[in-house]
């Protein structure tokens, strides 16, 4: 992925090396037993999802790097911090891309939001954010939280990685922010109080696939302006997005996948919507609702 000559954001917030935030939890990464126990508490325990698993991939945490985990240094791009540089340009993307695309697109103006990175847990505008959680996207505060070292194991436990894997992660949440300008959180949020567990669960998928369309569409748009696309970064998106399927996930993680239980979308329900935003650019080609 190209990335050295696109716009930078400002709007990061570096929380890395404050601790823990008060949070009684340990930092770093996620082996497999970590993941059956948060499937084993969202699934058997009747946790909301959202808690768990909020915004990205309760699995996006895996999304392994090539970056090592750097000192917090206070500045939007710093070329002495490699993660940080990668993050404030595909930030930047987004930014650039939304501004133009959301208004043109929709008539609604946007707004940027600030990433927030950690490492281990901090605190957010929905409560606590902990490496497990995943990164994810809290309307109350219009913030990303990212812990950073969530990157460490996709690419040696689900094959998937690679920088636009990467920031496609990123550019997922930042499509929940876009749902959230759009007014479609609110109206899901309001949906899920009328509606059975299981029905409230298919409605957090359709706003999850919702999310992977979008990130589509900020790539194909930033693939027009930017050029950022190299051979075989396409194909590397869609193998992280097919490995964060939800009946890959809970497959690997108890030896059996339940639907009804999704908060996410399938393997293949998350490639095809990716697939639709890269092709088409274009918002209103993800009404994940009307399907």
């Amino acid at each position: 992925m190209e990335y050295e000559n696109t716009p930078v954001s400002e709007n990061i917030e570096d929380r890395r090396g404050e601790g823990g935030g008060g949070l009684p939890i340990g930092g770093g990464g996620l082996g497999l037993g970590a993941i059956i126990v948060i499937f084993a508490i969202s699934y058997f325990t009747g946790i909301s999802p959202s808690v768990l698993m909020s915004g990205a991939e309760m699995a996006t945490r895996n999304a392994n790097s090539s970056y090592t985990r750097p000192v917090s240094t206070g500045q939007a791009a710093n070329p002495n911090d490699p993660m940080r540089n990668f993050l404030a340009h595909v930030l930047g993307q987004t930014e650039a891309v939304w501004a133009q695309v959301l208004p043109q697109q929709t008539g609604v103006q946007y707004k940027p939001a600030t990433l927030v990175l950690y490492d281990g847990a901090t605190r957010s505008g929905c409560g606590g954010a902990r490496a497990a959680m995943g990164p994810f996207y809290c309307p109350l505060d219009k913030k990303v939280y990212l812990d950073t070292s969530f990157f460490r194991d996709m690419k040696e436990k689900y094959g998937g990685g690679g920088d636009f894997a990467y920031a496609y992660v990123v550019a997922h949440e930042i499509g929940h922010h876009v749902q959230d300008l759009l007014g479609i959180l609110d109206k899901v949020d309001a949906a899920k109080e009328r509606v059975s567990q299981t029905q409230a669960n298919a409605l957090s998928v359709r706003v999850e696939l919702q999310a992977d369309c979008l990130a589509g569409v900020w790539a194909a748009n930033a693939n027009q302006k930017w050029r950022i696309l190299e051979q075989g970064d396409v194909e590397k998106a869609l193998n992280t997005a097919e490995a964060i399927g939800d009946d890959r996930l809970q497959t690997a993680a108890r030896g059996y996948a339940v639907p009804d239980s999704f908060t996410h979308g399938s393997s293949a329900q998350r490639t095809k919507w990716l697939t639709t935003g890269l092709k088409s650019g274009q918002v209103d080609s993800c009404n994940t609702f009307g399907q």
